[in-house]
């Protein structure tokens, strides 16, 4: 039976006006979606090379579901620059018979400007650092910050969107990560995420999607770019490395 928060993601039919417009609408992952795309009721890899698509559909996909473009929840209500793009307008969730309790779009890369947008909550409401830990987002690392809202922040029967969250984590907590990833699965919460992280990666019977120049086809983790370049790397380490540098005056 599936119990997905949501079931798959629909393009919608373009206008002229889109189909023209180059940016987003030359992807070829974007492209793919008027065949939609089937997520997984549990863990839902978007990977592939920078500029390949997956980050702006992750952030289509939460904009969709009423989650702030830069990050944080259907209740966050902030904006420093307007540069996500109008793909939102043109998806459609197919949502599942359950509905989620919370939901969370989590950017490394924006996720200060999330932690001062709920320090600035704390004026109106000083409970507001409660569901974070009860510390300020800002009084810890970048790392540190980012495990403290999966760890307080996120609950059972959620749908969580992470972007690269590797970009925060060491090593170590890339696998904390994971345990957290695994403890919310078993709770009813649904995730989708883009990574370059072989580790990251890793979690048992995900759906994994390359988005490339052929559009989005689903791969095995032991297929997987990262996880086949990462691998041949530690296993010849030196030779990739003399490869590299041969041109090298």
């Amino acid at each position: 039976m599936d119990d997905s928060l949501v079931r798959a993601v629909e393009l919608l039919s373009p206008g002229e006006d889109e189909r023209s417009a180059g940016y987003p609408w030359d992807l070829p992952a974007v492209q793919a979606l008027s065949r939609g795309l089937a997520l997984d009721p549990h863990v839902t890899y978007l990977i592939g090379e920078n500029g390949s698509g997956k980050s702006t559909l992750l952030e289509a996909i939460a904009v969709a579901a009423g989650m702030n473009a830069e990050g944080g929840s259907s209740n966050f209500a902030f904006s420093t620059r307007d540069s996500h793009s109008d793909l939102w307008r043109l998806i459609r969730l197919i949502r599942g018979a359950r509905r989620p309790r919370t939901d969370f779009f989590l950017r490394a890369e924006s996720l200060f400007t999330a932690a001062t947008y709920v320090d600035e909550l704390k004026e109106h409401n000083r409970d507001a650092l409660v569901p974070y830990g009860g510390r300020s987002l800002h009084e810890q690392s970048h790392g540190e910050s980012f495990l403290a809202v999966m760890l307080n922040r996120f609950g059972p029967d959620g749908f969580y969107l992470l972007d690269e969250p590797e970009a925060a984590l060491s090593t170590q907590n890339c696998l904390t990560f994971l345990r957290r990833v695994h403890e919310l699965v078993s709770q009813g919460s649904q995730f989708v995420i883009a990574t370059h992280s072989p580790i990251v990666l890793a979690y048992p019977q995900a759906t994994i999607y390359a988005c490339n120049d052929a559009g989005v086809e689903e791969v095995e983790f032991d297929d997987a770019d990262p996880v086949r370049l990462t691998q041949s790397f530690l296993n010849s380490r030196e030779r990739f490395l003399q490869r590299l540098f041969s041109d090298q005056p």
